[in-house]
Order: C-alpha cells, then structure tokens, then sequence
C-alpha cells in the first residue's frame, strides 16, 4: 500500500464547477442603458425584497470565434475590491432580513442543533505503538484529534483545532507519518482555503518542531527516512491568493529540520505549468510514485527508486486518456489498478523488468460491477466494488486466489478496508441514508468484526425507509435513483421533495447518513438522489457518457429524475427542489434554466456557473478535460449552450433559488455565484426570491465550522418549506 497514498481519482474531484443550456445565437441581446435598477419584488403579504444596485459595465464584450459576448458583470470577478466586498454584505443583509422573516426558521434550527448534538467518531488507525482518531463531543466546529498508547490505553488530545482561532475556521489533519513512526505532518488550512501550511510535530512529546512549509495545495506528506515529498505552488503575489490561476504545481523532497527554501526540487514541468503533479512512497520505502494530469481526468505514472540514489524517474503510464494507479510494491512488480482494457477497472502486476503491457498478469479482472479501489492490508488484497452504487467487499491473496466476500452489516457504504501489512486487524465505518455512521473492528483471520462505536443520535431509523428505482432518460437509457422518506408515505403529489446531483468527474454518489436530512424526513420530505452519468457509478463508459460535448446527457438524467417522481406521485412541481454543489451546482444552474418551469426552488451551491470564463481562474484549468475550454470553437459551441450564466434569458419566471458560495472558496471562485446571481435577480420575472449568501471566512465546504453549518442548513430548509408551502411539526 502507499504510504498515505493520495489516489489521483480522489484528488481530482477536488475540481468541480456548474452549467446550463442557451439558444443558438451569434450575439446576446444588448444591454440597455438604464440598466442600473433597484428591484423590489413582493413575495408574500409580509415580505418584500429590495435587491441591491448591481452595477453593468456596458463596454465589457469578449469575442469568441466570432460571436460577441457582454459580460456586464465582470467587475464582481475581483472579490477583493471594496466596491465587490460592500456588495457582498448588501446582498447578505437582503437574504438574512427574508429569511429572519419566515415563522419557523429558528425552530427549525434549534431542533438541527439538537439532533446534530452527538458523539461522532473516525476510525482508529495504528501508528506505531498509538492509536489515532478524531472526535467531536457533539457541538465542537472542529473535531479533535485525540491518541493513545495501545489499542486500551487512555486517550488523550493530540491536537485541538478549536484553540487556533475564536470563530473555529481553522482545520487540522495529519497527512504524513514518519517511517519510525516519530513524527507526523500537520497540514494546516485557514478560513476553507484549499492553501495549506505544513508543519512536523514529534508524536511521543507533541512538541512542534521549527519545520514550516507554506503554499501546499493538494498534497499529502510521504516520508522516507530523513524527510518528506509534497507538491506546492509558487508564492502567489499579494492580493491574488485566492482567485489567480495556480501554475507550475512542482514536487519538493524537505528534509526534516531545514528551511523550505533548501528544499530539493523533484520534479517540475516549465514547459507546461498547468499540471498537477504530486505521488507517494510504497510501503516499503522502496520507490516513489509520482502522478501528473492535465486536468481532472487521466493521467501519467511515473516511479523514482529510493534505494538508487542516482535513480531519475521512469515512466510507467505516459498519456492522458488513461488512470492507472499504484496499488502496492513487491518483488520488483507494482500492483496497478487500470482501466486500460477495463472502463470498470482491473488490478494487474507489472514486471518492472519487463514493463510492456503484453507481460501484465492480470490479478484480479474486471467485472460487471465498478472496481472502485483496491488496497492492502493483513497481507490481502481488499477490493471495493460498486453494484448499482452499493458497496461491495472481496478479499484476495496477492495473486487474485481465494475470494472472499465480507458481509457488510447492509446495503450501504463502507470504508476502511485496509491497513499495514504486518496488521491482523483494522477498523471500518458503515453507513446508509437511514444508518448513521457505525464503527466496526474487523478481524482479518476469522473474516468476522465486531461493533466497535454507534452514534448515539435523537432519530429512530426504523421510522424511514429507503429503495432503489430505475427510470428512463430522455435517450432511454436507464439510471438509478435512491429515494428515502418516512414509512407509509402518502404518494399523493403534496410531499416537498429534495432531488440532489453531481455527475461529473467520475465521481460516484453513494448511500450515506446525514443529520440534516433528518429535518427534510421527518417533516413528511422526500429525498432522492439519482446516479447521473458523468460520474463513475458504472465505469468510465458512464463517466464519459457525461462529459465535454456529452454534458447534455447529465442534465437529461436529472430533468428526467423530476419528471418521475412527479409522474409516480412522489411530489409535484410545486413541492419539488433541486441541490447540488461544485459540479453539482453546474447541474441545478443547467436545469433551471432549461426547464424553469418544472422546479419549485433552486439550491445552486459553490457552483461554477460561467463556463465561458471557468478556466481563468485558480485550478479551473484543471477541469478542461472534463469540460472542455471557450478558447476552442468547437468546445465554445457547447459550453455556451448550456453555460447558466448566459442562458438566464429576461422575462422569464425561475424557481425561488438560494445562491450559495464563500468568500474563501478559492477552488470555485464566488464571482461565478456573484455574476449569475446579479444577472437572475434582474431577468427574473416572478414573486420568487433570489437570495445570495456568502459565507465569510469560509471556502468551498470542507472544514466549516459547526455552528455556520447550523445556520445555514436552518436556512436550506426554512427556505424549502417555505417556497414549497409545506408544513413544519415544530412550527412555534
């Protein structure tokens, strides 16, 4: 297994944005002079929104291959400005005044933090002779990071992420350990920034060594005896941290106890800057894999020997059309999980010797199911397939012999399967969309496990139920959907209904708990989530199906996910949301400007919602091999038809929609939520709202403290019932 390894799938679908459908045209109709307006819309008898002034700058037009596109809005682009920071906190104060407005918002709220009032726990993992894992006691914004000295011994706090700033927006994880086990890399990230800081603490005493690496961005630590590869950027200039493109992502070796400055280049690609590049060491030290992608797609291999010091990289994949990842070393073979051959992936052994693809031995070999992973652990081989988004477990010898199942505790998912490989046992978690998250420790001889932690949460999960359909899309292709709701549902059309998406980057949805959905369910919702192509649920095939040109299909798949659950009784469009984030909120801004008509309320969240200019902006050149870019003409003819910024059209009556994006979100820049947001507020034509929140001191999701999360799920939910006309059992 690599040592931390960082699977490059995984990695890549850091890099999500947003999308929507538009009329064939060579020019947008032109803006008028009088464009700077206040509008003041009536929404209900006791509310009344006033939408700040959102200046156009008239003379902003791009050309593309001919086709003349304004871009009024392209001042909001700079998220620094004054004049951008005053708009933010107007429009803040226009969606906090509506939503202050609605009767059971607190309600709603103080039952969310009551169910969100929980013990939850990681699973341990073994470093040395501690066990780590982290906790948080129930309301904590961050979770702790606690150890202890055997698998019973007393546990104590490692590290504390709630002491390093008041309002909780620092997070803290450890990406790297030692090789005697000593020391560990602490990355730091401030604010949801996707900038780490790393620093090296000795584990036995928790003293903080003088080590400091800054600028790191998506990056693990892999160590070998002295030191630790990662992948960092230049220092960005002053004022452009958090919305200039990143380029030249470069591999440094830093040796314990030095300056960053003395680091030793690795790696570095000047002749094409806008790569990713980053790897990990095998288990045995051995060799070091590193990995470069263009984009978010496929990618080279390439491997460095450890015990060679003179040794330069050697090429094992090269091209991008391909993922082929390094599962484990031994004997001079690497176990490779690939899709050549394979769109639902294969492991294979690779001679290093002998390299050529005509001397592969074929370990474990593709099956109708979605080979999503492989790893090891105990000296077996644990493969994680997907059937029909479902999580399956099968163990192997090294050699491909003997499998075994694991008979998960149900149809869900898990994760975990794996470990070092002198380990006899591991731990791994549970979960489903009515089972919280169960810790079990696994026994690797017996093939039994154990219980080993269960939430202790306010919910009876007997009281809902959840079930797998299939529907037709527009093209007759058959997609999966899981549906969840409370027992003896009425399908009488009057249920509020959340329908979420992604599909993109061959990511794949599968079942998992949330507390929030709670809120949704036992208010008499509905929560569907269907497998849209474009993600990874059934191969690369289906990845394909859903990307560049073939974009259309993904918004397909999910106007035809509403259209059933209307049709089956489910909900009406009157009662029908939709939601999803990043790529995800490139979905919901396709689908509501298609089909405006057929949604209730819109959650576009962290979304890129301008596919003209996504590019331009941090890592967006990343997602070109998923989305393709403006500056080619025939990439340009399908990215403006769907492109949600500019398909909004005037007149025209959208879906009551919540816009939300971070200040920090230096992954989606926020001016893609600024701008559509801007535009929808002034060509929307009906009583519905359209609200902007803008988190402050925050980024694209990951690490936002607890108590913003709190309030802006009580949002998500206020404002559902409310738009939908739904009642709330906790109405005061």
């Amino acid at each position: 297994m690599l040592h931390q390894k960082l699977n490059f799938k995984y990695i890549l679908i850091f890099f999500v944005i947003s999308i929507l459908y538009s009329c064939n045209k060579t020019i947008t109709k032109p803006m008028m002079e009088s464009d700077d307006v206040v509008k003041k819309m009536e929404i209900k008898a006791d509310q009344t929104i006033v939408y700040p002034v959102t200046h156009k700058e008239l003379n902003v037009i791009d050309d593309y291959h001919g086709t003349l596109i304004p871009d009024p809005y392209r001042w909001l682009e700079e998220d620094t400005a004054a004049v951008v920071k005053k708009w933010v906190v107007e429009q803040n104060k226009v969606t906090s005044k509506y939503m202050s407005q609605i009767p059971y918002r607190d309600a709603i709220r103080d039952r969310y933090a009551d169910l969100f009032n929980y013990v939850k726990l990681s699973s341990p993992y073994k470093i040395g002779d501690y066990y780590f894992f982290s906790k948080n006691d129930g309301l904590q914004n961050q979770s702790v990071i606690y150890y202890q000295k055997g698998e019973h011994g007393t546990p104590q706090i490692f590290i504390d992420p709630n002491t390093l700033t008041e309002d909780g927006t620092a997070t803290i994880s450890l990406v790297g350990f030692s090789p005697d086990n000593k020391y560990v890399t602490i990355a730091r990230s401030d604010a949801g920034s996707d900038w780490q800081k790393f620093s090296v603490m000795r584990i036995e005493d928790k003293v903080m060594l003088e080590d400091e690496l800054k600028w790191v961005k998506f990056s693990g630590a892999s160590w070998t005896e002295d030191g630790f590869f990662y992948s960092r950027y230049p220092s960005p200039e002053e004022g452009t941290e958090y919305s200039a493109a990143n380029e030249y992502h470069s591999i440094y070796f830093h040796k314990l106890g030095t300056a960053q400055e003395k680091d030793e280049l690795v790696y570095t690609n000047a002749e094409a800057p806008k790569m990713y590049h980053y790897g990990g060491v095998t288990e045995d030290k051995k060799f070091y894999v590193m990995y470069a992608s263009t984009g978010t797609d496929g990618f080279e291999t390439h491997y460095k020997s450890l015990t060679d010091k003179s040794a330069g990289l050697t090429a094992l994949f090269t091209g991008f059309d391909n993922k082929s990842s390094v599962v484990h070393h031994m004997d001079n073979h690497f176990l490779v999980l690939t899709d050549i051959g394979a769109p639902k992936y294969r492991l294979v052994s690779i001679d290093l010797k002998n390299p050529d693809q005509k001397n592969w031995k074929e370990i474990i070999p593709e099956t109708d199911n979605l080979l999503e992973g492989v790893d090891t652990g105990g000296g077996k081989l644990w493969a994680n397939y997907l059937k029909d988004a479902k999580t399956e477990i099968m163990r192997f010898d090294y050699d491909g012999t003997n499998p075994t199942a694991v008979n998960l505790p149900g149809l869900g998912s898990a994760y975990g399967f794996g470990g070092k490989e002198k380990d006899d046992h591991f731990f791994f978690s549970f979960s489903s969309f009515t089972q919280p998250n169960t810790i079990f420790k696994y026994d690797i001889a017996s093939n039994t496990y154990d219980k080993f932690f269960e939430s202790d949460l306010k919910f009876n999960p007997d009281d809902y139920e959840e079930h797998q359909v299939f529907y037709p899309s527009k093209d007759g292709t058959m997609i999966p959907m899981f549906i969840v709701h409370k027992k003896g549902l009425v399908k009488d059309g009057n249920n509020p209904t959340y329908l979420y998406g992604y599909g993109g980057f061959n990511v794949n949805l599968t079942p998992s708990f949330s507390t929030s959905r709670i809120i949704l369910l036992e208010n008499g919702g509905i929560y569907a989530m269907p497998s849209l192509r474009g993600g990874g649920e059934y191969g690369e095939e289906w990845h394909q199906a859903g990307m560049l040109d073939k974009k259309q299909n993904v918004f397909d798949d999910f106007t035809a996910a509403a259209l059933y659950l209307i049709n089956e009784g489910y909900t009406k469009k009157e009662k029908l949301s939709i939601s999803g984030g990043s790529n995800g909120g490139l979905l919901v801004g396709a689908c509501m400007t298609q089909t405006p008509e057929l949604f209730a309320v819109a959650y576009p969240a962290v979304g890129v919602l301008d596919m003209l200019r996504y590019h331009k902006f941090t890592v967006g050149w990343g997602w070109i091999p998923e989305y393709g870019s403006s500056e080619n003409p025939e990439d340009f003819k399908y990215l403006f038809d769907y492109s949600p910024l500019h398909n909004l059209k005037e007149g025209t009556r959208y879906p009551a929609t919540m816009i939300t994006t971070a200040d920090h979100d230096d992954r989606v820049v926020p001016a893609h939520s600024f701008k559509f947001g801007a535009q929808l507020q002034d060509y929307h034509a009906g009583p519905e709202p359209v609200l902007l929140s803008i988190s402050v001191d925050a980024g694209h999701g990951a690490g936002k403290p607890t108590a913003k999360v709190i309030e802006e799920e009580a949002d998500r939910w206020a404002f559902l019932f409310y738009n939908t006309d739904s009642p709330v059992i906790y109405n005061k």
